[in-house]
């Protein structure tokens, strides 16, 4: 009963983040069955339905949604679960995956907004979303003869900027995109 209870608001707030994030026609459902026998999660199937358009109706999230749908309903389920958890921690691995601009941007300012609730450490390769962290950190290769070491560096806030403007412009480095990273940083900031 308190499933049921609660499946049109999460519906609806799944719904709004999803438009949030450049997707206005999403439509997110959650169907709610019986099964015949109690589980370790209780005597409830639940499937999440979604479509992206609006002349498709919500079928099965696992089976219609590309890589870049399915990590915006990931980062909206998140997002709402951030809230109402006790977790200390959470990590994304490039749970941007698959979108870009304006949305890359809000993918960020809701990780941003998660961290409010808990500590987010999230992989990135957009210079939006890294721009909106507190802290950045660089994680890099380091080889040897007969080695490959994983090394994480955190950044000073001038190794910040070249970073974001390196994820902005490649591998080199310009004026402009030194510019624009400390655009971004700031905005994000405000």
């Amino acid at each position: 009963k308190m499933r049921r209870a609660v499946i049109d608001e999460i519906e609806s707030k799944i719904t709004e983040i999803l438009r949030q994030l450049g997707m206005p026609n999403a439509k997110f459902r959650i169907s709610l069955s019986g099964l015949q026998d109690f589980t370790s999660s209780g005597i409830d199937q639940a499937d999440f339905l979604f479509s992206a358009n609006k002349q498709i109706a919500p079928v099965n999230l696992a089976k219609t949604a590309s890589g870049g749908e399915l990590s915006r309903v990931m980062l909206s389920l998140k997002s709402l679960l951030t809230k109402n958890s006790n977790l200390p921690a959470i990590i994304f691995d490039e749970i941007d995956s698959g979108v870009s601009g304006e949305v890359a941007d809000k993918v960020g300012q809701i990780l941003s907004g998660m961290g409010k609730y808990m500590q987010v450490i999230n992989i990135t390769h957009l210079p939006q979303v890294a721009s909106r962290g507190t802290r950045h950190y660089h994680v890099y290769k380091d080889d040897t003869d007969d080695s490959t070491f994983t090394r994480v560096k955190l950044l000073s806030p001038d190794e910040r900027i070249l970073e974001v403007a390196r994820l902005l412009s490649g591998s080199e480095v310009t004026e402009t995109a030194i510019k624009n990273a400390k655009e971004l940083l700031t905005a994000a900031i405000n």
